[in-house]
């Protein structure tokens, strides 16, 4: 095992170790030791198999760290977001680049199932790791359950 170089997200934490996904590879490390990480950390970082053992890893170089905060908003979905999902059908997604970084999905669910699925999604591991990609360090929900429309903003702050 070789050195690996990426973006990774910390998926447990505990005093003594850690877990960290790759975001690009979904390549799961166990930490031989927590510095200091929490779960929803990002890092673009390097990390190395821990010797002798090399069954463990170790972060040997951290280029940055963020959280991700994931928010479940009180707030409805945009109009914009409103008039994405009104031609979609149950179950599609709709992606919406945002001016400058992130990105906005906009999912038509039935009006039953939004609080569910609005859960699911801030439940998800991927829903962090999809952050860390588009650089986002906040994650909000919105929902609007009598028009079946779920919304996740990705933004960078």
């Amino acid at each position: 095992m070789t050195e690996t170089t990426g973006t990774f997200v910390v998926t447990h934490a505990e005093s003594e170790s850690a877990v960290v996904r790759d975001v690009e590879t979904a390549q799961v490390h166990t930490l031989a030791s927590n510095p200091g990480l929490e779960v929803h950390d990002v890092l673009e970082a390097t990390v190395a198999p821990d010797p002798p053992l090399e069954v463990t890893w170790q972060v040997v170089e951290v280029d940055d760290r963020r959280s991700i905060d994931l928010v479940d908003s009180d707030l409805e979905p945009t109009q914009l977001e409103k008039e994405l999902a009104a031609d979609a059908d149950i179950g599609d997604l709709i992606q919406e680049e945002r001016a400058g970084t992130g990105e906005i999905h906009v999912f038509r669910v039935p009006e039953d199932e939004v609080e569910a699925a609005a859960q699911d999604v801030l439940d998800d591991e991927e829903t962090v790791a999809r952050a860390a990609r588009l650089e986002a360090v906040r994650v909000e929900v919105r929902r609007s359950p009598e028009d079946g429309v779920l919304s996740v903003r990705y933004l960078p702050d």
